[in-house]
Parts: structure tokens; sequence; C-alpha cells
């Protein structure tokens, strides 16, 4: 009998529901009458979808073991498992085999792994003892981590307590095991330590700005965002405005705020004129919460510290932008200039300058241990191989003994078996010997003469130069087919891209196997790039079967590597890189795995049960951490940068503290990882030229073949020309010869020396060539006119213009010059010799003669008169010359080209009504495009021709006056006005006229220029993945909207594109493709760069992940596994790309550096004032004060230098900064009347000391700039604190006084006054300034221009997107604004997508504008993607060199502070302490003294007493009176502590001649002996005295009565015997002191 279907709802499979099964089969069993036979169900098979009657799908459900629905196995002790798309799967409930049970086993696996893990503990403890030193148990960190984790464990299984979720979160650490386990990964995160205490003063000084820039902000910014515009009453307009709150009519509800379409947040205004005003009907008002659930604000120091973490990261920072301008104003965008570009810009290059330091100081490590292992290894092969040798040659000699028949054959075996020993040794290390046999048995084809010819022939094709080129054209061709396709297609297309890819893998095809013809399988397969053809050619193959590896095809654009060398070596480096790093990328998947799990364990259930509090259909997020994967996506987000929109909605799903915590992790252990990996990579490219590779043939013959085919076209061309040109050739040669015969015959050296302006003008270029061009132009890539510029003057005009320029320059000895020298073009202002060519000296011969036959012809006075004329048209260029080379002029045209370009500022959509400033801009184009053509026309008659267009600079300025008649030709006539669009182009001239402009530019192009190979590698890696992501989504991207609320259809509503436009008669709904997409490859590239950018790369992600195929309606996360194109994309499109472009680009920037051994974007006049910048740095300390005479006065003078005093006034400064951190916008009263007090007291305090400064150092108070600066607080602070009351709270705010007394903060930057690592740090950023601010005024100028092309193009699109009130391109001002965010890569596609709106549907072409003629508010796509990718792409090339600039400087200091013991600071202590002993400043010190002074100095200069005997040794110089001069002492001091090193004359050089510098008027002295001829001129007069007193005493002896002999004789001989000894005493005395 049939069983009835009956219905079941889902259930969860358990052991309750096992037991009923087998209660039901028992008393089926007992039963005689069984049912009849109950058939499955087809509808519930394997493999087929659960339908939709059976109930909804929790998320409980999925993969969970579920009781059967099918009646047929309810009795066959079976279970079922339904994934996500309700697919199901059916199970056994027992087997006898079964190892797993179906339920929960998860609590056993968790006491057996507990059990383990302690078992290892216990047995660690009894192997190492716990505390018995530093290799106990407890002495590795990790050990106690483990011992925590898994005491915590068992605490928490025996606790009555319920700590589940706590123990998850604990036991997540145990992830961490693997680091200790792995030696390299335990290495490497000590090495992490040491970054981490390298970068501790880095950390405190971020902190400390950090802090700073919170209080500033603060006292600018505080409430100021909560100020909305609110609705109001008509009949209440006549009330007060000021806080409306108060206000019976008030109500809270947020409807009564406006909105602008498409914001969650109310729009935001300001009571100052520059910020956002209401619309008509609104007012603004302080109410409601802060934008951003909250989160983003200045109320108080915490969000305020928020808020400046997050723009110096740079996460988003167009919002909190937007919001301050349109809350408190634009002036406040000088506020985000310094936060978000210079602040974050130098603290990114600090941290980066630190870690590459260190990771450089561990390399150059790691390569010196590393360096004697080879040498080791070398020794022992060499042993080795000479064993070998010295075996083989005994048995030879053996065998000749024996048998000198059989000598040959034996010496044969004898190789072979050598041969065979090799083989079999290096067949042990990659395969055993049999593979190799058995492989050159069957892959070596040589059994056939017929197929060794065959074998020849194939061989010279293959192998040929051209069949190489030929392969090459294919593959770039390939290319171009891969890259045209798109969507839509037609047929046509499709089947025409279709054959060329079947020809192309037919032409690979053929290649591969031609290749295996000519070179045997067996060695062509030995190469590498062989098998990668071989596998693209199987895969080519295999696409013609298979329908989707179509992706994989992108694989051919990497077979051109092959003829690439630089892409080959680029990836050679890639691969040694990844090795070498292969410890540090481990590091952080694990520490990515960690956080994943981590954040999973810990807010994953929190996600589920409050996620109504961030979405109202209570749905999940895209971004949560509910499971591992959107986990995993969760945390590589914000390694990604873009953190703070997830950490919104965290803090009010989880709370603000956890979540703070856990993103400040991720964020900063992340990122050091991050930097560590970066800074490898960098280090790696930085040297790639140095990466050997073995020959490419492919490479060289492709070479070959250019080569050849280039002197075949050369050769074509010369035969035709030399047919057209025969006779004029002949011609040539016969005028050479004659100039040849006539030149030697006629001139002799003898006439050139009776020549008398040839002197004079050699005199006058010898005496210019004095100060030729400065060190940057003479080394510069595009040539730069200067004082000194080259003049040349039309040949025919000198007075040896008849000379042969060959003969004339080897006679004068200029024979060696790189090119042939017009003497003739020489004037008085000219230094620099013109370059003639090859056909310029034909030229003049051929003048030459002419000119000598008419002079022999012409009479005299014909002679004279064409002298005369070319004597006045040689004063007219000179004339000319002197002018446009007067400095008065130079500054003349430089304010005209400031004025001309500051003018297009003026020319926004205003300018129609405000007709003065309208036709004052027209007179004044008219009179500088008059005033530069001019210029230019001056500029030709003084330097010709040749040279002026020679000149880049020149070239610029001809381009710039062409703009300039353009434009005037275009406002003559209304079908000419569009070339007034390209006004924009006249600030280009700028570049020319100032040359720290022109330094930045031929820098750039010194360091860009060489690495443009590179780039193209990257692009073609980008164009891998455009290419890629055309065959993922092209097409995909539609969807069908509701235009009325730009939401999105479900696919339960919607299915696909023909039931989208089947309900079309709504006109609201459309189907429309997102705007930025994959539908062709340039899309594709856009789509790539936003999302290497981070901008807008969401929607493009969301797009992506939503899309179901093409013409179907997208689906929510129905192909969620498309992030990992995106996280490939970030990988190896962005970071590793990045990566080798900045190595490259830092390779060419040392390699310039190295050339001119400075900065090479700083001028000569500013190198100077970097030397200045350098002293002023390190010498802070001025000329003391001197001591009052006045008891009183010199009492409060030794107060007020007091330590104590200076350390009370810092520790005042601080809790002045902590009281400011106490502040909130929603403090009482009480909190208020209490720190208005505070603030006064502070302000008392700092008057007391400024009284007491001014006391104690009288008129020296001014002396010092930190004192006039404390001077000015105390005035400000004082007028601050008295003139609220004057003129009322609301004109002053309560803040100002706060901000000013905030800014004696800087003080603690002082040196001498906060922490020296503080100072150490600013170092570099102070001694780079010159070279920033070059670099800034070439981005401003930069923006300038791009500002102004804005404004032309884009002044009256539509509102929408990313163009508001506040960020547009109407006026200058407004354009700024925009290219500030673009220039720090934020918000900009916002513009761009309110730029696409260009069709009807988007936009009103025909929209009247007021108060102008131009109609319209469509934007124009084209131009604006050439607009901002450009501008991204430049700014970023300026920027990178920026950071190289800082990180160099810094790498610099460092490597001098090791190179060099001696530093700046030693010696400016030096000369105070010199001071001290010198106080009549003569130079000179007493020799007695010198003792004393070397005890008094600091180290290392500092000698510790006893020295005399060391000063001595130097061999000072002395002068009249045994005086010693100051620059003696310092050379020799600084001799003894550099020691005999390579640089050290170039040191002392140095010093010698800043020495002389500083001191022009030095007095002269001549040294008449040294310290240590005077020591040797005082022991020998000592030896001279005693050995005359000596003489003397025998004298008396021999005169004395002889009372006694025998006495007399005992007592002279112990007076000898005195006289002896005392000599043998006093000579090792004399020698140790000499």
């Amino acid at each position: 009998m049939m069983a009835s279907p009956e219905l079941k709802g889902l259930a969860p499979f358990s052991r309750k529901s096992l037991e009923l099964i087998k209660q039901h089969i028992a008393k089926k069993h007992s039963e005689e009458n069984e049912e009849g036979d109950v058939k499955p169900n087809p509808d519930l098979d394997v493999g087929r979808k659960l339908p939709l009657t059976y109930g909804t799908l929790s998320g409980g459900m999925v993969s969970e073991p579920l009781e059967d629905v099918d009646p047929y196995y309810y009795n066959k002790k079976t279970f079922m498992v339904l994934n996500k798309n309700r697919t199901i799967f059916r199970f056994n409930a027992t087997s006898i085999f079964c190892t797993l049970s179906p339920f929960k086993w998860g609590p056993t696996a968790e006491h057996t792994l507990l059990g383990i893990y302690t078992f290892e503990i216990l047995v660690k403890i009894i192997a190492r003892g716990i505390l018995a030193g530093p290799f106990s148990f407890f002495g590795d960190p990790w050990n106690g981590l483990d011992f925590s984790v898994t005491l915590f464990e068992v605490v928490t299984r025996f606790s009555p307590l319920n700590l589940t979720y706590m123990l998850q979160i604990i036991r997540t650490l145990r992830i961490l095991k693997i680091i200790p386990l792995n030696q390299g990964l335990k290495s490497l995160v000590g090495i992490l330590i040491h970054y981490l205490k390298k970068l501790t003063g880095a950390i405190a000084l971020t902190l400390f700005f950090l802090s700073i820039f919170s209080l500033i902000g603060m006292g600018l910014f505080m409430g100021n965002l909560k100020h909305k515009c609110l609705w109001w009453p008509q009949e209440n307009e006549n009330e007060t405005l000021y806080n409306r709150t108060g206000n019976l009519h008030y109500t809270e509800e947020t409807e009564n705020f406006y909105y602008l379409e498409g914001e969650v947040d109310a729009l935001l205004c300001g009571n100052r004129t520059d910020a956002s005003q209401c619309p008509e009907g609104y007012v603004c008002v302080k109410a409601g919460k802060n934008p951003d659930h909250g989160s983003s604000n200045f109320d108080n120091f915490g969000w305020a510290f928020l808020a400046l973490f997050r723009l110096m990261a740079q996460d988003y920072p167009e919002a909190l932008y937007h919001q301050i301008l349109y809350a408190s104003g634009k002036i406040y965008m000088i506020f985000f200039v310094v936060v978000t570009f210079w602040f974050a810009f130098y603290m990114a290059s600090l941290f980066l300058g630190i870690i590459f330091m260190a990771y450089e100081e561990d390399k150059r490590t790691a390569s010196e241990k590393t360096e004697i292992e080879p040498k080791f290894q070398q020794t022992i092969r060499a042993l080795q191989d000479g064993n070998e040798v010295a075996e083989n040659k005994s048995t030879q000699i053996e065998m000749k003994k024996r048998s000198p028949a059989s000598v040959s054959t034996s010496v044969d075996m004898l190789e072979e078996s050598t041969f065979g020993h090799k083989e079999l040794k290096n067949s042990r290390k990659k395969c055993p010997l049999c593979w190799y046999r058995t492989a050159k048995t069957f892959l070596i084809w040589d059994c056939s003469p017929y197929w060794l010819k065959l074998k020849d022939f194939v061989h010279r094709i293959i192998m040929d130069p051209f069949t190489d080129l030929f392969l090459t054209i294919c593959i770039i061709l390939n290319i171009f087919i891969l890259a045209m396709e798109h969507y839509p297609m037609s047929e046509d297309t499709w089947s025409l891209l279709n054959i060329g890819n079947m020809i192309f893998v037919g032409i690979f095809t053929a290649e591969m196997i031609l290749k295996i013809i000519a070179m045997h399988p067996y060695q062509y397969f030995q190469v590498g790039w062989n098998i990668f053809d071989s596998i693209i050619v199987f895969l080519g193959v295999a696409e013609f079967y298979l329908t989707n590896i179509e992706g994989l095809v992108l694989l051919r654009i990497f077979k051109l590597g092959k003829y690439w060398p630089t892409f080959r070596r680029l990836m050679l480096t890639l691969r040694n890189s990844l090795r070498a790093l292969k410890d540090g990328i481990l590091l952080l998947f694990t520490f990515v795995f960690f956080s994943t799990v981590f954040g999973m364990k810990l807010f994953g259930e929190r996600y589920k049960e409050c996620v109504c509090h961030v979405d109202k259909d209570c749905q999940l997020p895209r971004w949560h951490m509910h499971d591992f994967f959107h986990s995993y996506l969760f945390v590589f987000r914000i390694l990604c940068g873009e953190w703070i929109e997830t950490l919104w909605e965290c803090m009010e799903v989880v709370g603000q503290s956890s979540c703070i915590c856990f993103y400040m992790m991720v964020i900063l252990i992340g990122n050091l990882l991050i930097l560590y990996l970066f800074v490898g990579f960098v280090s790696s490219f930085h040297s790639y030229k140095d990466a050997t590779t073995e020959e490419n043939n492919e490479a060289i013959n492709v070479q070959l073949a250019v080569t050849r085919i280039k002197k075949g076209i050369n050769y074509v061309l010369l035969t035709i020309l030399c047919r057209k040109q025969n006779a004029p050739k002949k011609t040539v040669d016969h005028v050479n010869d004659t100039y040849v015969k006539e030149n030697a015959s006629d001139h002799t050296l003898s006439e050139l020396s009776n020549i008398q302006d040839f002197p004079r003008d050699k005199g006058k270029s010898s005496d210019t060539e004095k100060n030729t061009m400065t060190e940057n132009e003479s080394q510069s890539l595009i040539p730069s006119p200067s004082v000194s510029e080259t003049v040349p003057i039309a040949s025919g005009e000198s007075d040896i213009e008849n000379l042969d320029n060959k003969e004339f320059m080897s006679k004068l000895g200029h024979g060696d010059s790189k090119g042939k020298i017009k003497q003739s073009s020489s004037s008085e202002c000219s230094t620099v010799d013109i370059a003639l060519s090859e056909e310029e000296i034909v030229d003049e011969h051929e003048k030459s003669k002419h000119l000598i036959t008419d002079r022999r012809r012409s009479s005299p006075s014909q002679m004279s008169k064409e002298h005369k004329k070319g004597k006045i048209w040689q004063n007219i260029r000179k004339t000319c010359c002197k002018i446009v080379e007067n400095s008065w002029f130079k500054c003349f045209i430089g304010l005209v080209t400031l004025l001309s370009t500051g003018a297009l500022a003026f020319e926004d959509i205003y300018i129609d009504q405000r007709k003065t400033i309208k036709i004052l801009l027209e007179y004044a184009d008219m009179i500088f495009t008059y005033i530069f053509i001019l210029e230019m026309l001056l500029k030709w008659m003084a330097y010709g021709f040749k040279a002026y267009f020679s000149n880049g600079w020149y070239r610029l300025d001809f381009m710039v006056v062409i703009v300039f008649c353009l434009s005037l030709i275009g406002k003559t006539r209304e079908d000419l006005k569009p070339l007034t669009s390209i006004k924009f182009l006249r600030a280009l001239r700028v570049l020319s006229q100032f040359e720290r402009m022109k330094v930045v530019v031929r820098t750039l192009i010194k360091t860009t220029l060489p690495a443009l190979s590179v780039f193209l590698v990257c692009f073609m890696i980008w164009l891998s993945f455009s290419i890629m992501g055309v065959h993922l989504f092209a097409g995909k991207f539609y969807a069908c909207i509701d235009q009325l609320n730009g939401e999105r259809f479900s696919m339960s509503e919607v299915l696909n594109r023909s039931q989208c436009e089947s309900l079309m008669y709504n006109e609201s709904l459309s189907w429309k493709n997102a705007q930025l997409n994959f539908d062709n490859v340039g899309n594709g590239f856009l789509a790539l760069l936003q999302v290497a950018t981070f901008n807008g790369w969401t929607d493009i992600v969301y797009s992506a992940i939503d899309s179901v195929g093409v013409e179907m309606q997208p689906h929510f996360e129905s192909n969620l596994y498309m992030y990992f194109y995106f996280i490939n994309f970030v990988i190896f499109g962005l970071f590793l790309p990045l990566s080798m472009l900045i190595g490259v680009i830092i390779t060419n920037f040392n390699k310039h550096k190295i050339k001119i051994s400075s900065n090479m974007f700083i001028t000569a006049k500013q190198k100077k004032q970097y030397r200045g910048l350098k002293r002023l740095m390190y010498d802070d300390s001025q000329k003391p004060a001197p001591h009052p005479g006045n008891k009183f006065q010199g009492f409060i003078f030794d107060l007020v230098t007091n330590q104590v005093f200076n350390v009370s006034i810092m520790v005042l400064i601080c809790c002045q900064a902590i009281a400011m951190m106490i502040e909130n916008d929603e403090q009482s009263l009480q909190v208020d009347t209490a720190l208005h007090w505070v603030n006064s007291a502070f302000v008392v305090l700092y008057t007391v000391e400024c009284i007491l400064k001014l006391i104690a150092f009288h008129c020296y108070y001014f002396t010092t700039v930190w004192n006039i600066l404390d001077f000015m607080v105390v005035i400000f602070s004082i007028t601050g604190l008295f003139l609220p009351m004057t003129v009322g709270y609301y004109l002053v705010s309560p803040s100002l006084v706060q901000l000013i007394l905030l800014s004696r903060v800087i003080h603690i930057l002082r040196l001498g006054k906060g922490p020296k690592v503080f100072h150490d740090l600013m170092l570099p950023l102070m001694l780079s300034l010159p070279a920033l601010l070059n670099i800034s005024l070439l981005i401003f100028l930069v923006m300038f221009i791009y500002a102004i092309f804005g404004m032309y193009n884009f002044a009256y699109v539509k509102k929408e997107a990313g163009i508001n009130d506040v960020s547009n391109f109407e006026t200058f001002g407004s354009s700024m604004i925009c290219l500030f965010q673009v220039t720090i890569f934020a918000g900009w596609d916002g513009l761009l997508s309110a730029i696409f709106n260009g069709k009807w549907s988007d936009c009103d072409p025909d929209k009247i504008n007021p108060g102008t003629q131009v109609r319209g508010d469509c934007g124009n796509p084209s131009v604006g993607i050439f607009y901002f990718v450009s501008y991204i792409f430049i700014i970023w090339l300026i920027i990178v060199n920026m950071y190289i600039v800082v990180i160099t400087e810094f790498l610099s200091i460092v490597s001098k502070k090791k190179t060099r013991s001696l530093s700046e600071d030693d010696f400016r202590k030096f000369f105070q302490v010199w001071e001290r002993f010198d106080p009549d400043r003569t130079q000179y010190i007493d020799s007695s003294k010198l003792s004393d002074f070397a005890a008094a100095l600091d180290p290392p200069l500092f000698m510790a007493k006893p020295n005399k005997g060391q000063l001595v040794a130097m061999d000072l110089p002395m002068a009249v009176g045994d005086r010693i001069h100051c620059l003696d002492i310092l050379l020799a001091f600084t001799k003894r502590v550099v020691g005999k090193d390579t640089g050290m004359e170039k040191i002392l050089s140095e010093i010698e001649s800043a020495f002389v510098l500083a001191n022009p008027f030095k007095i002269t002295y001549e040294p008449i002996t040294t310290t240590l001829k005077r020591k040797q001129e005082t022991v020998s007069a000592t030896i001279i005295q005693r050995a005359y007193k000596n003489y003397r005493l025998r004298q008396n002896d021999k005169n004395t009565s002889d009372i006694s002999i025998m006495d007399d004789n005992q007592d002279v001989q112990t007076t000898k015997e005195g006289v002896c000894l005392d000599k043998a005493k006093e000579k090792p005395a004399i020698q140790s002191q000499i």
C-alpha cells in the first residue's frame, strides 16, 4: 500500500531522531502485516533542490544534519544536508566504518586537544624546568602564552561560571602557536620587535602631533557639525535666529531637517559667510546628533583624536573635509592641507625611513655573514676536484705503463666513467639516473640521417632572427585581439576575433612543434620558457573544447617576456624577493588568519543579534564578521586602509571600546607587517639591475632582425637619394677640395694672430666662461638659459668667418671637443659654443668659397661697406643680448608672467556679470601678448633662431606665445571661440621663468624617463587584469532600476532584461548599466584605477559580486567569490607594481644624486641656504646674555636660567594642554567657569615668566626668537582674555585664548628643551624644506593649471555626486578645493561620476544658466577621464619624489653619523669651550692651557688627563709666545678621532675651508716651531745643562787639596756611578716623552 505523501517540515537530526527511527523500525518488524512498497519521491533525489513548499531555509540549517523529509528514507537510518542553494545531499546515520558521528563531535575533539596541549606543557616543564634560567619553560614568552591559554581553558571547563564566550575568544590565541614552531617566523617576530623599538620615538612624535592637532580641531570646530538646516514656519521669520532650539515651534523630528538627495545625514550649515547656507524656508540651528552615526565630530578630545587619526591615515577624508567646509567655512581648508597633506606625508616618510634604515642594516649584516659560507664551500669543492683529477692522472699513468697500445681506448673509458660519475652525482640531486637514461633514449631523436637533415633545416628556420621577430609581432597582435573584446559585440566582430584567435593558436602550436623537431624533446623541455609555451599551446587547444578556461588565455601576454629583457629581469627579481621575504608573507597571512578568527569569535554573534541598528530591513550588511569568509574580507579591507565606515557600523552593533581596540590592533600590527614587506620589495627592486640573467637568444635575435631591417631601409633610401643627388654631391666634394687648398694657402697662423678682433673676442669669452652656467643647468637634460647664455651670431659676420672649422679648432688645440664648433657665432654675451652638423660645415665651406671669390672680385670700398653693415648688425644683436640678459628685464618678464597667470583665476562663471573686470582682463591679455611677442623678437635677434629653438624652455615660451595669439584670435569670431579654452596653457610659462621649478622638472625627467620600461611592464600587468575583468564581468553590470529612488529591483521581481523592458510602460524604470564597468578594456582600466586608489571601489566590487550573468538582474552576493579577483589585483596589480616602480625611481634618484653629491631638487643658491639651515638646526644656542651686576637682577637671572625653572615651564605647558583636553561640547556652566579661571591662571603665570625674563635679560631678551614668540603669546593671551568682555563672546570665541596658549607647546621640539629624539626626527624634515618647497611650488602650479582647465570645461556641470555647493568648478577657489582632495587621492570618483552625466536622461543640455550665455549642465566623460587620470598620474610622480627626498635625507643623516664620528654638534661644542679659554677671541691659546682645554671638551674630542704626552705627539704648530691656533688644534683633534680613513683628507679640507669662510678676517701668523720640536728642545737643554754641571764638578774636584787620595778616589768613583745612574734613568724618560 502506498504511503500518503505528507509534507514534513525541516528539523535538525539529533540522537533523539535516530532513536525514534530505530523504535519505528522495531515496531514495523514486530507487526505481521507490512505496508506496501513506498517509492522515493523523485523531487527529493540527491542533487535536486528542495522545493519551497518545505519551508524557508534559515542560516542555522545550512550544512547541518537534518531529518530526511522523504518518507521512503524514514526507515533507512539516513539524514540529509542542504547547502545555500537548497541542494540535497544524503548520508547514512550509522555505518560499520563510520569514524565521525553525524551529531556534534566538537566537545570530544576539544577535550582531546586540551589533553594533548596539557601533556605538551607538562613534558616541557619537566624537561626545562619552570624558572631555571633563560632557557627554562617560562624563559620563552611563547610558552607563557601557551600556558596561559591552556590554564584558562582548564579553569573554564571545571568552573561553574558560564565563560564559553570568553573561552572561544581566548582560544584563538593558539593560532599564534604557529610562530614558535617555525624558526623563520620566530626570528622575524624578533626583528619586528627590534623595528618597533626603533619606531618608539616616531610613535611618540606622532601621538604628540595628533594631540596638538586634536586640540586645535576642538578649538575650531567643537559643536559645529551639529549645525543643520531646520524647517522654520514663515510666521516666525521675525524672531531672533540665534539659538532657536528653545522656541516653542521647534520640533526634534529628523524629518524637519533638510536632506540632499541620496544622503543619510542632514545638510550641514554655518553662520560664517563662506560656510554653507540653508535653502529658503530653512534656518541654521544647532540640533540633533553629529553625522556618521555621531562619530564624526570634534566635541571632545577622544572624538577629535579619532578624526585626526582618520585624516592622517587618509581614510575617507573627503567626507569630513566637506562636512567641516560646510559647517565652518572654506577658509579652514588650510587646516586640512596641513594635516592631510603635510603631516600625513611626513609621518609616512618618517616611518618608511626608519624601517628602510633598519632593513638595510639587517640586510647588510646578513650579507656579511653569508660571505664566509660560499668561500668555505668553494674551498671544499676545489679540494674534491683536485683529488678527483689526481686520481684520474694516476690511473692514466698506470694504464700507459701497462699497455701503451690501448692508451686511447682506456682514456676514453676513463673519461666516460668520469662523466658517468658526475652525471650520477648530479642525478642524485634531482632525479634517479635511470630517468635520465630513459629520457635520452626516447626523447633524443637521431635515428635516421634523413630526420637529421630535416632537423637541421627546421633548426635554421626556427632559430632565424626574423622568425623570432615574426613571433614577437604575433604575440603583440594576439594581445591586441584579446584587448578588442567588448560588450555588446556583433556576430561579425566575434567571428573575426575567434578566427584571429585560432590563427595565433595555430602559429604558436607550429612554433612548439618545429622547436621540438629542431631541439629534440629532451633539449626543448630543459628550457623554462619552452615549457611555458607548451602550456599556453595546450590551453589554447583546450579552449576549443572547454568553455570555462577563457581567462587562462591571458597567459599569452606574459609570453612577451621571453623577448623583453626588462620584463624577464623584473620577474626574476620578483621571484628572488618572494623567496627572501617568504617568512614575512607567511607571518602576514598568519596574522590575517588570526585576526579573522578573533574578530569572528568576538563580534560574529553580535552582528547577527544587533543588525537592526545598522540596517532597517535587519539584513546583515555586506561587511560583517558573522562567518569566516566575510570576516576575512573585513580584515582585508582594514589592511587596505578602508576602515572608518566599517568602524562606525561596528560601534553601533558591538560597542565603542572593543571595536576601537580591535581595529587599532589590526591597523598597527598589520601596517607594520605591510611596511616591512613593502620596504623589502622596494629594496630588492632598488637593485634589480644587478640581477644576473642568462643570455636569451630570442631577445638577441629580435634585436638582430630589427638591426638588419634598419640597415636595409637605410641602404634603399641612400640608393634612391644618391641617384637623385649624384651631381650635387660631386659639386660639394669639389667645393670642399678647393676650400681646403685655398684655406691652407691664404690663411696661416701668423695671419690669424694679426686679426685684432679675435683676441678681443677670445678674451671676452674667456672672462664670461668664468661665470658659466650653474651646476644644475650644466647637468640638466633640458638646456637652460642663464646669465651667461650662448648668443650665436649669424655666419658671415665675424672677422674670421672664412676659416675652416676643423683646421681652426685643431690649430687652437680644441680637437678633443665633442662637436665641431662654430667660432663665428660668438659674441660678447656668449660663453658656450654652438655645435655644427655636417650639413652646416658644407654650407660654411660653400659660403666661404663664394665669399673669397667675391672679395677677390670686389673693390676694397665695397668690402669696407659690407664690413660696416656687418658691424652695425652685430652691434644691434649685442644690444638685444644685453637687454634680454639684464636682471631688471628678467624681473619684469617674471612679474608679467605672474600677472598673466593670475588673471586666469578671475575668469569664472561670474565674469559676465562683472563687466569692468572683464574689460580689464581683455585689455590685459592684449598687453601681455604684445610684451611676450616683443620679448620673443628680442631673443630671436640676440640668440638667433637655431639657439633659440634648440633650448627647451624657449620652445615652451614660443608655444605660450602661440597660445596667447590664438586666444586673441578666438575672441574676434564666434566660430573660433573654442580657441580661448586653451588659455590655461599660459600658466606653463611660469616653469621657464623660475629656476626652482625648472630644477624640479629636470629631476623628474631624470628619474622618470629611465623607468619607462618598468611603466610598460606595469601597464602589461594591468592590461591582463583588465582583459580578465572583461571575460568575467562584461555585460553583467546592468540592472533594472527605479529612477525615482535609485533602488534596484530584487531578482524575485525582475529576473532579466526582457522582464524589465516589459515593465517599462512605467517611465521610471530603466535597464541601466553601471557607470564604471568592464564592458571593454578601457572601462576596465578606469575601474581598476578607482580600485587602486580606493575611491568608488565599493560600487565596482558590489556590482561584481552581485552579477549573475549577461542581461540578468543582479542578486545580492550571488557571485561572492569574485572578491578574490579584486584581492589578487590589490596584491599583484597594485602592491607589487608600486614597489617595483618606486624601487626603480629610487635607483635613478640615487644614481644622479651621487653624480652631483647634493640634493637634486634645490638650486645653487638654495644649497647655501641648506648649509645655513643645517648649521642653524645643529647650533640652536646663541650667544648667552651677560650676567647682570645688580644682585637682585643676578638672582632673577640665575632663577630663569636654572634647569629646574625650564622644566617647570615645560610641565606648566603640558598641564595647560591637559586642561584643554578636559573640555567638551556638552559641559556644564560650572565646568566652563572653572576652565575660564584655569586659563586665566595660565595667562598670569606666563606673564610672570615673561616679566622675570625681561628683568633678567633686559634688551637681550628680544635677541632670541623663542622669547619673542613667548612675548607675543602673552600679549595676545591678555588681549583675548579681556576682549570678549568689551565686544562680546559672540564675536570672539572663548577658545581663542586656549589656542594662543597652546602655541607654546612648540617649545617641546626645541633643541635642548624637549626630548632629543624629537629634534633628531624633525631634522630630516627641516633639512628637506628647501627641496619640499620647490616641489610644492610645482604641485601648486599643476593644481592651478588643472583648476583653470576645470573652470573652462566643467563649470556648469549638474551638482550631484561629488560636485556640490562647496566642491565644484564654478570659481577658482572651489576648483582648488576639488583638486586638493584629488591630490590626496580622495573623492575623485564622485567628481568623475558627476561629469559622466553626458546623456539626455541624466542632464539637461538646454538648461539656461542665469548670468551667462552658456547653456546646459551636462559633462564630457572623455574629457573628464583624461582630466583626472592625467592629474593623478602627474601628482603621483611628484609626491613619490617628495617621499624619496625626505627618506634619502633621513638615511644620509644616519649614514653620516655612522661613517663619521663627528658632527656639527661636536664642532659647536668645541667652539663653546674655546670661548672660555679665549675670551678675547684672538684665535690663540697658550700652550700651557692646552691640556686643560682638551680635558674640558665633550666626547669624542675629549682627552682625559694625563694627556700632555698625547698632545705633544700631535706636533701642533706654535707661534711666537708659545701660542697655538684654534684651527690647528681642531684639525689635529679631528684627525685623531676620524683616524686614517680614506676620506680623512676631504674632511679636513672641508673643516679648513669652512673655518676660513666663517672667519674671513683671520689673523695671520707664522709658526716658528711645533709642540714636538719644543719638547725636544726642552729635553735637549736639560741634558746639556746636566752635562755641563757634571763637567764643572769634575773641574772643581781637580783643584781641591789632595788630603786623602784613597778617600778622594772612592768619592770620585761614587760620584761617577751616580752620574751614570742618572743618565741611565734620564734616557728612557726622554724617549718616552718624545
